[in-house]
């Protein structure tokens, strides 16, 4: 199945990426880690300028409530350029848990960050210190919560927390919300993995063993292409999945696990594929790859382990 994009939606994906080639993500990665969340809500301000952050917010809160495939389209530049911060649940699962509050409005001009929390598939709320809103939902019910103790994450720029319900909270559409919530994960999983691909290509090109560059030898090109293929059967899932949310489809559920599946394996074969490429130095943390790899490592479990979304997939089957 061949998806094509309309003209709009590859300005807005090359608007996204020359936003943020110029914004000097890997540096507000690397202080978001540190805990100066500065650099990156500079990142978050310039997406909020192209819309990003309005994307599912309705129109009448200044919002886009733009097409799903939009969604995607823009979650996946964020995934390719490893944009820190709470970015699926504030730009895809806190919209829809908000629905009708006026505070959609301040998620759609980039003042308020969102975090959620979604057991028991999304136990605790990523960067919760950093968000400026903290939703826990479940049970067709979602409220503000507080904030509990702090555990490390592999990727020690997404810092995860315990939460509590605080008050009684407001019926919500949680279902669809950890849809999305899911589906824009494997958006970001797709751009991580065609981040890695491209790193790796270009490592391959540059760096030379016995007198030859390795991306010459046929081992390391069909290595390559594998991931190449995976990352582009996952991209259709991720739209066919958009499309599927869009027009509630009852096959929804299912095509959204698939999406999930497919995106985390292939980011997962070319985070391998380009640490064995890059040899060493992709071991180091001084080297913007590692950024990626544990980006990689951490969206993975992420809105449902592929066993999950696995599970769901044969459920839907059968």
């Amino acid at each position: 199945m061949k998806f094509d994009l309309d003209a709009q939606q590859r300005d807005f994906a090359a608007s996204i990426d020359a936003a943020l080639a110029a914004a000097d993500v890997p540096g507000a990665v690397r202080a978001w880690a540190a805990g100066d969340t500065g650099p990156g809500r500079k990142v978050w301000a310039v997406l909020a300028d192209l819309g990003v952050t309005a994307l599912l917010v309705p129109e009448r809160f200044d919002g886009i409530d733009a097409h799903p495939v939009d969604l995607v389209v823009a979650l996946e530049r964020l995934g390719r350029w490893c944009v820190p911060g709470p970015v699926t649940e504030s730009v895809a699962v806190a919209p829809l848990l908000l629905a009708d509050d006026e505070r959609c409005a301040a998620l759609a001009a980039g003042e308020l960050i969102a975090t959620v929390a979604l057991p028991p598939q999304v136990p605790r709320a990523v960067d919760a210190d950093a968000a400026g809103l903290v939703l826990l939902a479940g049970d067709g019910r979602a409220s503000e919560a507080d904030v509990g103790a702090r555990h490390e994450c592999i990727d020690p720029s997404r810092r995860l927390f315990d939460v509590e319900a605080a008050g009684d909270g407001w019926d919500a559409d949680v279902a669809r919300a950890y849809e999305f919530g899911a589906l824009a994960t494997a958006a970001q999983l797709v751009g991580a993995g065609q981040a890695l691909l491209d790193a790796a290509v270009d490592y391959a090109k540059q760096r030379s063993q016995f007198g030859r560059v390795i991306g010459s030898y046929q081992a390391i090109k069909h290595k390559l292409a594998d991931v190449h293929i995976a990352v582009e059967l996952a991209r259709p899932l991720v739209h066919g999945a958009a499309l599927s949310l869009a027009d509630d489809s009852p096959h929804a559920r299912r095509d959204v696990s698939a999406a999930k599946v497919a995106a985390a394996d292939a980011a997962l074969l070319a985070a391998r594929s380009a640490l064995q490429t890059h040899g060493a130095i992709g071991f180091t943390a001084e080297h913007d790859l590692s950024l990626w790899l544990l980006r990689v490592q951490a969206l993975r479990p992420a809105w449902g382990d592929p066993t999950v979304h696995r599970r769901r997939v044969l459920e839907a089957l059968t």
